[in-house]
């Protein structure tokens, strides 16, 4: 195989292997998910009218009978995942209500929600670090707290926010606040607490600032170890912004999962966690290009 076409065969393996378990794992959930077939000839007109009624059966688009999938127990085939799919996505943009906004309005709710208390978070954060990371005496007497902080699971927060602010709008934001202060906290006070001395002891020298030293010696000495905290928080925060929309019931991703569930629309249930996942990755990815660009590597 000539050198050119060897090289796209091998960068595309990895997404021809992803597409064969994506198709298998498909196959197996259609298979699983099967629905008994439904005997109609074996039932009066009457019987199958009481059948409907109870939600026992259903018809399906070609007009013919079949067991209802939710009233049977059993979990919806990729099949009915895609036409819920298709309609959510069909009206994306569509409120029909105070509480029924299509997953396009639902999905920016989550974004607002999530970069507000990202963004406040990681420059209190850094910020904070910054300034236990200069002083080794504020580090040692500080790091036990911040240990202590950093494991505890920001939805444990939540009534004490929700107490505190009595609005669930911010307390979501609070709740995602929580997430992504510690890791970033930690791992900035390590990074600056470990920069080389001869960049301070350069930028004594020359009289720098604190603003200037900030941001062309500290900043850029700790990046690495800031980003690595960034994005630990970056997860977290992912993580609790949709269980907090579930519990306080604010319009979102999480509210949109609570609600189908409610409904006893697995189907729907299925479709909020795909979209939860699209979303994270998405996010991941973006985040992911940014931190490339101020990743370095010291030779």
């Amino acid at each position: 195989m000539p050198a050119p076409l060897d090289k796209i065969a091998r960068s595309c393996a990895p997404y021809a292997i992803s597409l064969v378990f994506a198709l298998l794992f498909i196959a197996v959930w259609a298979g699983a998910t099967r629905q008994p077939r439904f005997d109609a000839s074996a039932h009066s007109p009457d019987q199958l009218e009481l059948m409907e009624m109870n939600g026992d059966i259903v018809r399906d688009e070609q007009g013919a009978w079949q067991f209802n999938a939710a009233k049977t127990g059993g979990l919806p085939g990729p099949g009915a995942v895609w036409d819920k799919i298709k309609t959510e996505t069909g009206e994306a943009f569509v409120k029909k209500g105070t509480n029924d906004h299509g997953i396009g309005w639902l999905i920016g709710y989550t974004l607002r929600r999530f970069f507000t208390g990202f963004v406040a978070a990681s420059v209190v954060a850094i910020l904070l670090g910054v300034l236990i990371g200069l002083s080794p005496l504020l580090f040692k007497a500080l790091n036990p707290f911040i240990q202590l902080l950093k494991p505890i699971s920001p939805l444990a927060w939540m009534p004490l926010l929700l107490y505190t602010v009595k609005d669930p709008f911010w307390t979501a934001i609070l709740v995602v606040f929580m997430a992504s202060l510690w890791p970033t906290v930690a791992n900035t006070a390590l990074g600056v607490s470990n920069l080389r001395k001869d960049y301070l002891r350069v930028a004594a020298m020359v009289e720098m600032s604190f603003a200037r030293r900030l941001f062309t010696v500290i900043l850029p000495g700790a990046a690495p170890t800031i980003i690595a905290g960034l994005r630990i928080s970056f997860g977290s925060a992912l993580v609790a912004v949709v269980p907090a929309e579930m519990l306080l019931g604010e319009l979102g991703i999480g509210y949109l999962s609570w609600i189908e569930w409610n409904n006893l629309d697995v189907s729907g249930v299925l479709f909020a966690i795909i979209v939860v996942g699209v979303v994270g990755v998405a996010l991941d990815f973006a985040f992911s290009r940014l931190a490339a660009r101020f990743t370095y590597s010291e030779i």
